[in-house]
C-alpha cells in the first residue's frame, strides 16, 4: 500500500513536496489568501470568509491584516484574541498553534517544514514538517522568523528581527541571531 505524501507529511515523516494533492491544496489556500488580501477591510472583518473555512481553527476575536500567506492553512489554529499583523507568512506543513491574546508583529515568518540536507534530497522536493507552538499571550516582535518545531512558552517575548532556533521558557525574552535569553528590564 502507497501512503500519500500528505499522509506522511502531517505523520512527520519524510514527503516530497512535489505531489498533485498538496499543490491542489495549496492552490486553495492561495485563492482564501488572495481574497483575504484583497478585499477592503470592512468587507474583510477580521478574517476573509474564505480563509477562515479554511483555518484548522480561529478564536473569537482573533484576527489577521492584510497582507498575510499561508501554505496550507487547515494547520493553523489561533486561540482568542489572536492578533497578526501585516505582512506575516506562516507555512504551515505541520500544525501551528497560536495561544489566546498573542500578538505577532508585522512581517513575522513561521516556517514549519525543514529541507533535506542533502542536495539530490532538496531536488527530489523532501521536506520533513515539524510543529510550531507559541503559548498564550506571548508577544512576537517584527520580522522575527521562528523555525520549525519550535515551542514559545506563555507570556514569552521574541524581540524584532529575532530568529528562534530552539523553544523558549514561559515568560523569557529572547533577541538576536540565533535568539538568546536576555533579562527584562
Amino acid at each position: 500500500m502507497t501512503t500519500s505524501e500528505r499522509i506522511k507529511m502531517a505523520a512527520g515523516e519524510w514527503y516530497t513536496c512535489i505531489d498533485d494533492e498538496l499543490e491542489a491544496l495549496r492552490i486553495a489556500a492561495r485563492d482564501a489568501v488572495f481574497e483575504h488580501n484583497s478585499l477592503p477591510p470592512r468587507q474583510r472583518g477580521n478574517i476573509a470568509p474564505a480563509l477562515r473555512a479554511l483555518l484548522g481553527g480561529v478564536g473569537e476575536e482573533a484576527r489577521i491584516e492584510a497582507p498575510f500567506h499561508c501554505a496550507y492553512g487547515f494547520n493553523i489554529h489561533l486561540g482568542d484574541g489572536v492578533f497578526l499583523n501585516a505582512g506575516c507568512t506562516i507555512l504551515d506543513t505541520a500544525p501551528v498553534r497560536i495561544g489566546k491574546g498573542t500578538m505577532l508583529g508585522p512581517n513575522v515568518q513561521i516556517y514549519c517544514a525543514e529541507h533535506h540536507r542533502e542536495a539530490a534530497g532538496r531536488l527530489a522536493g523532501l521536506e520533513i514538517a515539524r510543529p510550531v507552538r507559541i503559548g498564550d499571550n506571548a508577544w512576537i516582535g517584527g520580522s522575527a522568523v521562528i523555525l520549525a518545531g519550535v515551542s514559545i512558552g506563555e507570556g514569552a517575548i521574541v524581540g524584532a528581527g529575532a530568529v528562534v532556533t530552539r523553544d523558549v521558557p514561559a515568560n523569557a525574552t529572547v533577541v538576536g541571531n540565533p535568539a538568546r535569553a536576555v533579562t527584562r528590564g
